[in-house]
């Protein structure tokens, strides 16, 4: 074999920082980078509006005055807090549990059966995806009264 000399070498591949202004908009994340995101933000939404959580479950099973109390927070609201506000933040908690459950359920079912593929992968992420915005949309329409 011959070594090469300096001026001979080959060409090392160049690694760039990305300028997040002009390559992440047109960087296409796949489904199942969608879903990893979107499981570490539900997680947080969950995280943050845990007092929120809490005073719902307080508000609702001490006592019939208090889950009286509660209901009116949803239809008329909290101080100066609106009651489609409360319902907004009730349905962000309900989407971000949704999602949180059916994401990690889909993390276990990889584990468990060691179904690391591409296709699997894209396929249980859009399953993730459309049956998490199901059901938040369906949980929606209760929410607000629809049914």
């Amino acid at each position: 074999m011959t070594e090469l000399t300096s001026t001979q070498k080959r060409a090392r591949p160049e690694f760039r920082n990305i300028n997040a202004l002009s390559d992440l908009p047109t960087y296409r994340l796949p489904p199942a980078g969608w879903v990893s995101i979107l499981h570490r933000i539900s997680g947080a939404i969950m995280f943050i509006l845990m007092p929120f959580i809490i005073w719902m479950f307080d508000t609702s099973v001490s006592s019939e005055i208090s889950f009286a109390k509660f209901t009116s927070a949803f239809s008329v609201g909290v101080g100066f807090i609106p009651g489609w506000f409360v319902k907004l933040v009730a349905l962000a908690i309900i989407w971000a549990y949704l999602h949180h459950f059916i994401a990690g359920m889909r993390h276990l079912w990889m584990d468990i059966n060691h179904a690391v593929s591409k296709e699997f992968g894209r396929s249980s992420a859009l399953v993730t995806l459309g049956l998490g915005t199901l059901l938040t949309l369906v949980l929606a329409l209760k929410l607000f009264g629809v049914y």
